[in-house]
């Protein structure tokens, strides 16, 4: 890759690492097994992204072509030099981005409606809990009218039993 190309490429890395929200995205994470996992992205997401800010963002120095040709003789450097001009790095060329961008983008769509999803069962679950724990608190002095009143459906089935004089034995 040219010098140009790869400062490029820690240009994109080094914009990508302000625009990611990895404190929100771990609040997100429920199990234990999602954070480790987690963990490791960021890690390795680190480490590429340092590599690329350090190693891969620096020109070469360029070589003293006279100092060797002091010590060495300059036939054999001239020649080393014409075939060190004569290489030409090739330019990297993405292939693999367009084959997968429609599929992450349908991923993260297909994300974005799991997470709405998540939220709204999250929501009932919540209110779901507090009634549980209201049931919890009142259950020692509720009447059976109180607790039919909140489960009409028991009340109807109570009803039929009796009604059809099915005593449960």
């Amino acid at each position: 890759m040219s010098g140009n190309g790869v400062k490029k490429v820690a240009e994109v890395a080094a914009k990508a690492t302000k625009s990611i929200d990895w404190d929100g995205m771990a609040k997100l994470i429920v199990s234990d097994e999602a954070r480790k996992e987690f963990a490791n992205l960021r890690r390795a997401f680190d480490e590429v992204n340092s590599q690329l800010q350090t190693k891969f963002s620096q020109e070469p120095e360029p070589i003293d072509w006279e100092y060797y040709r002091k010590g060495i003789g300059s036939r054999l450097v001239d020649m080393y030099k014409q075939a060190y001009e004569s290489i030409e790095i090739p330019k990297y060329v993405d292939t693999v981005t367009p084959e997968y961008k429609p599929k992450f983008d349908a991923l993260l769509v297909e994300l974005k409606e799991a997470e709405k999803q998540s939220l709204k069962e999250s929501a009932r679950l919540e209110k779901e809990i507090a009634e549980v724990r209201e049931m919890k608190k009142k259950i020692s002095t509720m009447t059976a009218d109180e607790y039919f009143e909140k489960h009409p459906e028991l009340k109807q089935k109570f009803d039929d039993e009796i009604r059809n004089d099915n005593w449960g034995y």
